[in-house]
């Protein structure tokens, strides 16, 4: 059990006493009872709400409530200091070897410490990355492909069955545009000048290779034949070589899918037609006319009747449509029957990460979910704000439409898989997240990932020279380590952070968000480093005490704790620990 679980047990058995004294009636529920860290640190060690929750069914003023539960806390031995606060909290402060049990609780887990069967073993889909298969990953899908594979990994520690997905947009207009843009790489392979590229396909010199490829497979056989008897092989080869090229970019990214989805065998299977005769039967269709778009007039536009999804019965701002005026389908036709397919796989929970481009298309599709399963599936969806590339504070511009992409791989290459990996969740995913190819592999405290990456290595440092003296390192000695010994404001300061990494993972899975993970490394880093100034100018806070052989094991077993949360959070993440830093 946590520390803040085992304050929560202790609150708990506070208020139950209360209800045996007559002060609190029989009947009050103690289950959405939380303890918590307070924001500022004036404020004590812990905070509960209770007295504010309970007060109103309890038929007592918040602070009358507050005041007995303090007075019943303070009777507590792991309770140094028991306050009532207004408008109605209670604020701990605890005896240091409550929090002292902490690492030896890490130390005894190992990477497990703080792990919860929060799932369950309840399936989980978590699709991410999803690129249009058109060309190399950028940047941009490198920090939703990081977000969604963090948060895969983190669902999967805390007990979910985690199905990792990638989407395959491979059918319609872009397909098609690639399928051009190729047929001119292939002619030009062929010894044919084909001069500038129209308007709308994709110029970018990651198609010469494929265009050659076709080339050396179909000799001249579709240089000049009809668009109709190449367009779909062409669109078919393009998308195999570009899914090819993207598999590589996430391999080199550390990143493993489980399922890889196709759009366009969806849409061969006759799912979306299998999908809305499932919505029609449920009086979900109907043809209709929307409204005109809002925002300025558009002067030829007229209302035409349309397979319309009734989405506002489901939360949604308006009614979609699902067929356009060519009779193909629409986008979101096909993105319902792909969600519908994930929902007879056995998923009741979907986790989608979208680009923040996608924002407007996120209801319609919630609403879709809610009404084929009747809102017994549950869609979230992580939207990824942009990333801001830059070069020693210089922005680098790129376009896909003009050939000019700075890749994911290049970027991954320059800088490290590990390095991408942390930056992309310094940031909570819907903040705009700026990325200096200088500043992220600058070994200062003001790179974050450095500053973490740092922290270990240096613990690390101070085992080889613990051995090197003969000091006692393995983990069944250091578990029986005089831990009362740590004495020290810093040295209990970094203790009672260690303390938090359970609760930080929980509250990081039950929200879907892994930022909140590296966000504790980089402050649990900062309280070490702390640590080893304040060591540095004072001898009797060195780790290694000669001459004080129980106190020197027992900073010995802080670190080792410290060093294990610090490896299972980057693991988490999907970041290497490092021994030594060059």
């Amino acid at each position: 059990m946590s520390a803040f679980a085992r304050l929560a047990a202790l609150v708990r058995a506070a208020l139950a006493r209360l209800q045996e004294r007559g002060e609190l009636p029989r009947d009050l529920s103690f289950d959405a009872v939380v303890v918590e860290p307070p924001r500022d640190p004036a404020h004590g060690e812990a905070a509960t709400n209770a007295a504010l929750l309970l007060a109103k069914p309890a038929g007592k003023p918040p602070m009358e409530l507050a005041r007995a539960l303090a007075a019943a806390l303070a009777r507590e031995p792991e309770v140094v200091a028991a306050r009532a606060a207004p408008p109605g909290f209670v604020n701990l402060d605890l005896d240091p070897d409550f929090w002292r049990a902490e690492i030896r609780a890490a130390l005894e887990a190992g990477t497990d410490y703080g792990r919860l069967d929060l799932g369950r073993g309840r399936p989980v889909n978590v699709e991410y990355c999803s690129a249009n298969p058109t060309g190399p990953l950028h940047v941009g899908h490198g920090r939703g492909t990081v977000v969604g594979d963090a948060l895969a990994n983190l669902l999967a520690h805390m007990g979910y069955r985690v199905t990792r997905e990638y989407y395959v947009n491979d059918a319609g207009a872009q397909i098609e545009a690639l399928a051009r843009s190729v047929h001119l790489r292939y002619r030009e392979a062929l010894g044919e000048p084909i001069g500038s590229f129209p308007e709308g396909l994709y110029p970018g010199e990651y198609l010469v290779p494929v265009g050659r490829a076709l080339a050396e497979r179909y000799g001249d056989r579709y240089r000049t034949a009809p668009e109709s008897e190449w367009l779909d092989l062409f669109g078919r080869e393009a998308v195999a070589a570009m899914l090819a090229r993207i598999r590589e970019d996430l391999a080199a990214l550390g990143v493993r899918h489980d399922v890889f989805t196709s759009e366009r065998a969806l849409v061969e299977a006759g799912k979306v037609e299998e999908a809305l005769d499932f919505l029609k039967s449920k009086g979900l269709l109907y043809t209709g006319t929307l409204p005109a778009p809002k925002g300025k007039p558009i002067e030829d536009w007229e209302p035409v009747p349309q397979l319309l999804f009734k989405a506002t019965a489901f939360g949604d701002d308006t009614d979609r449509p699902l067929k356009r005026s060519t009779g193909h389908w629409t986008y979101f036709a096909a993105d319902i029957a792909y969600h519908l397919d994930k929902w007879r796989r056995g998923f009741d929970w979907m986790i989608d990460v979208w680009g923040a481009d996608h924002a407007g298309y996120v209801k319609r599709l919630q609403a879709a979910v809610k009404a084929f399963s009747d809102g017994a599936a549950t869609l979230d969806v992580r939207l990824c704000q942009l990333v801001n590339l830059l070069d020693g504070g210089k922005p680098l511009r790129m376009s896909k439409r003009a050939g000019r992409i700075v890749t994911l791989r290049d970027v991954v290459e320059e800088v490290g898989k590990d390095v991408f990996r942390f930056v992309m969740l310094t940031r909570k995913n819907d903040a705009p997240l700026d990325f200096d190819l200088v500043a992220v592999t600058e070994q200062s405290k003001d790179n974050p990932v450095f500053y973490v990456q740092y922290a270990h290595a240096r613990i690390c440092s101070v085992f080889r020279h613990a051995r090197e003296q003969g000091f006692p390192t393995a983990r069944e000695e250091l578990v029986r380590a005089p831990l009362e010994r740590l004495s020290d404001p810093a040295e209990l300061a970094l203790v009672r952070a260690l303390a938090l990494w359970p609760r930080c993972l929980e509250q990081a899975a039950r929200h879907g968000e892994p930022h909140r993970l590296a966000f504790f490394l980089v402050d649990l880093a900062g309280l070490f480093h702390a640590l080893w100034t304040k060591g540095k100018e004072h001898p009797e806070l060195r780790f290694l005490v000669a001459e004080d052989r129980p106190l020197a094991l027992a900073r010995l077993a802080l670190l080792a704790a410290v060093r294990t949360v610090i490896a299972a959070g980057l693991g988490i993440i999907g970041v290497q620990p490092v021994e030594e830093l060059g």
